[in-house]
């Protein structure tokens, strides 16, 4: 099996690490394993691809690449510049931190997976959720580590990866906050949204009267309602759900058009 892998936390990220192995272990001894990851660390950039600016990369290794850009450029770099054949499988992440509720439509990791799915490349993004139960651990990642090979086999092997729509679905992987061995079961999920402020602004003055906007999160430990991947998590499950770049509510649909008629 070939597999790029990509991430929006940096080529030097240690979740990088951690994915290059669940990686390998995946591929397997007679298959390849490409990245192309960001130069430098890429959270909070979504989908967004570097459309007016070209994207310098360069050779870091065997079948080892860095990009000046975001995730879904490092993408669009391995499937049509740098990687000989269409790999079987995109994986991205295993990002330092959640990548559930709505912290999913800022994801890095979540557009690198996305970015692929349009390409027609069966795609997962992998996270990992920290809280003080993991974060002091000699490997904060080590329930991805331990449990992330399991689950990419499991949906490889047995989950939906077609049709309904022409957004092909792809997959959000969430490993709970807590030491492999307390990690519990796979579960399936929906996007949770925390009833909580999101993200935020905090306004600083520097020293030389210039005033400075910092991004600031809110806290991440909330319930979001049974069935929802945050949820899950917090319960110490792996979160899984089904995702595509379909952002239409085709629920509304027939009632917006009662109402255009009337």
């Amino acid at each position: 099996m070939r597999i790029l892998i990509t991430n929006d936390d940096g080529i030097n990220a240690p979740g990088l690490v951690t994915l290059e192995a669940i990686a390998s272990e995946i591929a397997g001894p007679d298959g390849e394993v490409w990245v192309v990851a960001p130069a430098f660390e890429q959270s909070g950039v979504a989908h967004c691809i570097s459309y007016t600016h070209p994207t310098m990369i360069s050779q870091m290794g065997q079948r080892r690449w860095a990009a000046e850009g975001s995730p879904a450029d490092c993408v669009l770099a391995g499937l049509h510049d740098i990687l000989p054949q269409k790999p079987d499988l995109v994986l991205s992440g295993v990002n330092r931190g959640n990548n559930a509720g709505e912290n999913v439509m800022y994801s890095g990791t979540i557009g690198g997976a996305m970015e692929a799915a349009l390409k027609g490349v069966k795609a997962i993004a992998l996270s990992q959720f920290f809280s003080p139960d993991n974060a002091a651990l000699d490997d904060p990642f080590e329930s991805a580590s331990a449990h992330g090979a399991r689950v990419i086999r499991q949906l490889l092997n047995h989950a939906d990866w077609g049709g309904g729509s022409d957004y092909a679905l792809f997959y959000n992987v969430n490993f709970p906050p807590l030491p492999a061995d307390q990690t519990g079961d796979i579960v399936a999920t929906r996007q949770g949204k925390r009833p909580t402020s999101g993200f935020g602004i905090e306004a600083q003055t520097s020293p030389t009267g210039r005033r400075f906007l910092w991004v600031r999160g809110s806290d991440q430990s909330v319930e979001t309602g049974e069935g929802t991947d945050v949820s899950a998590n917090l319960k110490g499950a792996i979160s899984v759900t089904p995702m595509r770049a379909d952002l239409t509510d085709h629920n509304a649909i027939a009632g917006l058009a009662q109402a255009l008629a009337k």
